[in-house]
């Protein structure tokens, strides 16, 4: 009887071992999530969410990582978990920022960038707030927190539990995703652009046939009007898209950032 109570008690010490391997990785990606990482979220419920995911995936991981982390040492894991989980959690909060540089490029480009700007805890202009909103409901309706579980299980098929930091992967894999990050947003952002394009040069164009004509005063309802026209028209197309590419890195990174 104390044979197999020694056994069972050996064997929870190495479930919350490998669960505290897994809560330093899932810790700071539940951190910088969308959603679930804002800064209105308070640490107590990050801190619980970040349990409960490291519970969810923990059967999931096999005893082998967690014999080649005992080789490699508690300390040496403990940092190469932490920055595994560091650089995760920042890739997806990407996502987050590239709605909000949209939304600050349409905002210039139409004139709102100064609409209702400190509405929300990190100042943006109102365009970017409204898609950051929507975006963060739109994800929380498509099931995000599955996708984010589903993510981690496969970051362990990518970075598994005991391997070390490859630099130089890891500095391929952020170059590309910021480079595609910023493409992307500059793609949502495009129609607002064309628009502010085609204004200037209408402006431009009836400026020189009529001097003495205030364009400026004549011309900012105009594009006013047609940013808010647009905001309306294209707010649906803009977070499908961005839907779809935050999907498509969540099921498989590594073919986003190629």
């Amino acid at each position: 009887m104390n044979q197999e109570l020694l056994e069972l008690t050996g064997l929870g010490q190495d479930y919350l071992e490998q669960g505290f391997y897994v809560l330093l990785r899932v810790g700071p990606i539940v951190g910088f999530m969308p959603g679930f990482g804002e800064r209105v979220v308070p640490l107590q419920v990050k801190l619980v969410l970040a349990l409960c995911f490291s519970i969810a995936v923990l059967p999931v991981l096999d005893t082998a990582s967690l014999t080649a982390a005992h080789e490699a040492g508690f300390v040496a894991t403990l940092a190469i978990e932490t920055s595994k989980g560091l650089f995760l959690g920042l890739s997806l909060r990407f996502f987050v920022i590239l709605l909000q540089t949209a939304g600050s490029m349409a905002a210039q480009a139409t004139s709102l960038a100064q609409l209702f700007a400190g509405s929300s805890a990190e100042p943006m202009p109102a365009i970017g707030h409204l898609l950051v909103v929507g975006a963060l409901a739109l994800a929380m309706v498509m099931d995000l927190p599955l996708r984010v579980l589903e993510f981690i299980v496969v970051s362990y098929e990518t970075f598994p539990l005991s391997s070390g930091i490859d630099l130089g992967l890891f500095a391929e894999w952020a170059g590309k995703l910021v480079s595609k990050c910023f493409a992307l947003s500059f793609s949502l952002a495009a129609p607002f652009l064309i628009m502010s394009l085609l204004y200037n040069m209408t402006l431009g164009v009836i400026n020189r046939a009529m001097p003495q004509l205030m364009v400026a005063f004549v011309g900012a309802p105009v594009i006013t009007a047609g940013g808010l026209l647009f905001l309306f028209l294209f707010s649906g197309i803009i977070l499908s898209a961005w839907w779809q590419a935050f999907e498509q890195f969540l099921f498989r990174p590594e073919i986003f950032v190629r």
